[in-house]
């Protein structure tokens, strides 16, 4: 056990870890960003704000206690590069990390606060297999870890594969969405207010799709977080 952080020191002298959002070298004790893209990530301050535009984009489609997202997303972008290094190769420390700070900020923030457990939005095991990790579980440890909210996996199951959604619109994404997601436990959940984690927010169709199945039993709620807000 000893050997490791020596291992990880050698390693690092000739393949120095890189900040998720500019590609600089990362200076020590600086986890996943740099100092300077702590400082200048777009941050959306939605969780200040309940009628911020993540909320009012889910307005009349599915009853929420609360939406927010940490970061804005658009192209090109340090958050673009963060997520895609999340999403694509295989970096699922950097949700971990980002969910952690995030967490930190929702700590003192209702309804966030008020949640009684986390549930990541799933892949179908098909592409869980092919990537490795979910990315937005990542991201749901890290909230978990500074809300000590208990993360629930599997809460939700992904029953059929769905199109890339890269490049779908709005009624596409939904329609692709629709009746893709079951919960797995219903008695587990029954009672429960859930914070679902996603990465990025962008029509919301997927959000939609699993929040709708989660209150298919009435005494649940939800309140959807996410790592960004598309723009």
């Amino acid at each position: 056990m000893l050997i490791k952080p020596h291992l990880r020191d050698f390693v690092s002298l000739f393949f120095p870890p890189a900040c998720a959002g500019c590609g600089a070298v990362l200076g020590k004790g600086e986890p996943v960003i740099c100092v300077a893209c702590a400082y200048h990530l777009p941050y959306t301050h939605f969780h200040k704000d309940p009628a911020n535009r993540g909320a009012r984009q889910l307005w009349g489609r599915v009853p929420l206690e609360g939406v927010t997202a940490y970061l804005y997303f658009y192209e090109p972008s340090r958050v673009q590069n963060i997520v895609h290094l999340l999403k694509y190769r295989n970096r699922p420390d950097i949700g971990v990390a980002m969910g952690r700070k995030y967490g930190e900020v929702l700590c003192g923030t209702a309804p966030y606060s008020k949640a009684d457990c986390i549930i990541p939005v799933p892949l179908h095991p098909r592409k869980l297999r092919r990537r490795g990790y979910n990315q937005s579980a990542s991201f749901g440890q890290g909230l978990s870890v500074t809300m000590q909210k208990p993360l629930i996996e599997n809460g939700l199951r992904q029953c059929r594969p769905t199109k890339s959604q890269t490049r779908k619109g709005r009624y596409q994404r939904f329609e692709n969405s629709r009746k893709v997601f079951e919960v797995t436990d219903p008695e587990l959940l029954s009672g429960k207010h859930i914070l679902l984690v996603d990465d990025v927010l962008t029509t919301g169709a997927t959000v939609e799709a699993c929040a709708a199945a989660l209150l298919a039993d009435p005494t649940v709620r939800v309140s959807v977080v996410t790592l960004a807000h598309a723009l």
